[in-house]
């Protein structure tokens, strides 16, 4: 899509197109209401600025729309951001699973990394890392990580 058809578009379709970079409606209805965008750093500027002006509950609604790191998933662009799972040892796609689980109980949320070029040990090896985490520093990690995917989503969209 190029970015003035983005800015042209009726405001559900600019919505639309938004979701499909981030899971927040209030991320994506910020984005759309500072359209008209002069150029991709201009875009990337004000997702940066929408994102950091967000509450934690609209990251937590952001996160709830990733399917989790070495799970299937319908979404063409998560699927393909976590493409290093497709080689994974079954020993390290099952200890993804479980730990997954264990960070999910430990925070309340799933474990988001922007996994594009990460290899399954490297997505591993970061997650158990991040387990010795407390709540406050892991959402805001995790908040720069969505951050991150949106960035790399906003770059694929407007090529």
């Amino acid at each position: 899509m190029k970015l003035s058809e983005f800015n042209s578009a009726d405001a559900d379709t600019a919505l639309l197109k938004m979701l499909e970079c981030c899971g927040s409606r209030a991320w994506a209805s910020g984005m759309v209401a500072r359209r008209p965008f002069t150029d991709r750093i201009h875009l990337h500027v004000s997702a940066e600025e929408v994102w950091q002006a967000l509450p934690e509950t609209d990251w937590l609604e952001a996160f709830t729309k990733h399917p989790k790191i070495g799970e299937p998933s319908n979404l063409v662009w998560a699927a393909l951001e976590q493409s290093g799972m497709n080689t994974a040892a079954k020993e390290t796609a099952a200890a993804m699973r479980e730990l997954n689980r264990q960070y999910e109980n430990r925070f309340g949320f799933i474990f988001i990394t922007c996994a594009s070029g990460k290899s399954a040990e490297e997505m591993h090896q970061e997650l158990v890392e991040r387990l010795s985490n407390d709540r406050s520093e892991e959402i805001g990690i995790a908040a720069l990580e969505q951050r991150d995917i949106t960035a790399l989503r906003l770059r694929k969209l407007f090529g």
